[in-house]
């Protein structure tokens, strides 16, 4: 790596792009990125966000080349856009975020660019942002407190390319400038131990992240504070108190405060990789069908409505219309019938699901989320009549089976599959086991499907690697509590104790606890 250095004076003012009608998808060997616009733009958008890939697989060691279950990626138009989404207001400060939960991740982002010229632009650090969530989650499997998970992010979000094609790495986050040079700071003492999702106001939010984006630019970059990092890191995952390794890995906390004024104020540097980073001749554009580029703004609510009712109900009914609109298009039935089964039980329409869903899987037999839809609803119809006979069970579970059989790297009917046999009350066969091992490389980053792997070893005896599965996550600061009772659990299981009666409530608190960054 060649150092360079910048220095950061200024922030950017944000300005919107035209909208556009119909929605395009571009597919890569690690994503498939939805968006409005032209072809021309989302081919570029493409191709950064692919050599972006590259950058992180090269700069952190990850041997492996693209993926074989691909993050979706949504571009909306505005910031205001995504917001709304995601908070129900335009003006919540919320410029992308990224989740995880039972139909797998996904990420959005916006289409929106600065207006002032400095370093990248807004789209693609906001982008960037995300996308380094999803790979520190995938491939960094330590346990991270929220200051350096955000910080991580911050620092690779500035990625660029420059005309040589080498990446610069560590550029200023100049859309952090204000925080960081115009409002009161928060100190490192408290900054190692908050969650921005408990902060107050959208002014301390950002002081977090510009602070947390500082404090790991200068851990990087220094070489005063080389290895000062790392040390941290084996500190807490060692089980040290935040404040303790903190205070051991990086010295006097408050001295470290005085550090970062002045660094905020010193030519900053950054880095460039040693070879030119290649851009991807292998991206797929194509259209979507007229029902696809109907219900997939629905599709986006439906899957960040939370567990708000009346947006839940509201959604389905736009969802009817939308297949009497297009009723030859399974994509279209099966996003319908996915709403319906997102309704609350008592208020859930059972005849209008199951009629969705047979018209998505008459139309397409081997559409693999309908597929898993109709075998979870039939193993929960036996579970409700208290039919746990093998046959009945063996005969619900082929749409789960057919569903794999179709697409063997969706991590969904993997974990589907093990899970039926939970849901049955026996104990689940080497093979759905074995399986549940594979979901979990394909989505590492799934809450549920890793508190299910880890309690399935531990259920083998396998103690020790099931810990250690569940120590990433126990401070997550989406898991909180529920994280560090998982882990307690397994330990009382390696000591002899019954910790797996917490089985089950941890799994549903692993379920609710998916959440997402911004």
């Amino acid at each position: 790596m060649r150092i360079i250095m910048l220095t950061l004076s200024a922030w950017a003012a944000v300005s919107a792009t035209p909208a556009w009608a119909k929605w395009q998808k571009a597919e890569t060997d690690s994503f498939i990125i939805y968006s409005e616009g032209s072809e021309s733009s989302l081919r570029s958008f493409a191709e950064t966000l692919q050599r972006f890939d590259i950058t992180l697989r090269i700069l952190l060691d990850v041997k492996e080349q693209g993926e074989p279950h691909r993050l979706p990626i949504y571009l909306l138009g505005t910031t205001g856009e995504v917001a709304k989404l995601f908070t129900g207001s335009r003006n919540s400060g919320f410029a992308g975020f990224y989740r995880t939960g039972p139909d797998g991740s996904f990420a959005v982002s916006h289409r929106e660019n600065d207006g002032a010229g400095r370093g990248t632009s807004a789209s693609q650090q906001t982008l960037f942002h995300e996308y380094s969530h999803h790979f520190m989650k995938r491939y960094r499997t330590a346990v991270f407190p929220a200051w350096l998970i955000e910080g991580f992010a911050e620092y690779y979000s500035t990625v660029d390319f420059n005309k040589n094609g080498k990446a610069e790495v560590g550029k200023p986050a100049y859309r952090r400038g204000y925080s960081l040079l115009a409002l009161p700071q928060i100190p490192v003492k408290t900054l190692i131990e908050s969650d921005p999702l408990s902060l107050k106001s959208t002014e301390q939010v950002d002081v977090f992240y510009g602070r947390a984006w500082l404090l790991t630019h200068m851990l990087y970059q220094d070489p005063s504070r080389a290895g000062q990092l790392d040390a941290y890191v084996r500190a807490i995952n060692a089980g040290e108190d935040a404040k303790d390794a903190a205070l051991n890995a990086f010295g006097d906390l408050d001295a470290i405060d005085k550090d970062l004024k002045r660094y905020v104020g010193r030519s900053l540097s950054y880095r460039l990789t040693n070879a030119a980073i290649p851009i991807p001749a292998n991206i797929r554009i194509t259209p979507l069908s007229a029902g696809e580029d109907a219900i997939i703004e629905l599709r986006l609510q439906r899957m960040s409505a939370g567990n708000d009712p009346e947006k839940r109900s509201a959604i389905r009914d736009a969802l009817k219309i939308a297949a009497a609109a297009h009723p030859g298009d399974a994509a279209v039935w099966y996003e319908l019938a996915a709403a319906e089964r997102a309704i609350d039980k008592g208020q859930r329409d059972a005849g209008a699901l199951r009629d969705a869903l047979d018209r998505a899987l008459a139309i397409k037999p081997d559409h693999v989320r309908a597929n898993v839809l109709l075998g979870r609803i039939l193993t929960e119809e036996l579970d409700e009549k208290g039919d746990y006979d093998d046959a009945s069970w063996r005969a619900a579970r082929r749409p789960i089976q057919l569903a794999n059989r179709t697409d063997p790297d969706d991590p969904v009917p993997l974990y589907a599959y093990f899970r039926s046999f939970v849901d049955q009350g026996v104990r689940p066969p080497d093979i759905a086991i074995q399986g549940l091992g594979t979901a979990f490389l394909l989505a590492p980053e799934n809450i549920e499907v890793r508190v299910a792997y880890a309690f399935a070893l531990a259920n083998q005896g396998k103690h020790d690697v099931a810990i250690k599965l569940a120590q990433s996550i126990a401070f997550d600061p989406h898991m909180g509590a529920n994280g560090r009772s998982l882990l307690r659990s397994l330990e009382s299981m390696r000591d002899g104790g019954n910790g797996a009666d917490l089985e089950e409530e941890t799994m549903e608190e692993a379920s609710d606890a998916e959440g997402a960054d911004q």
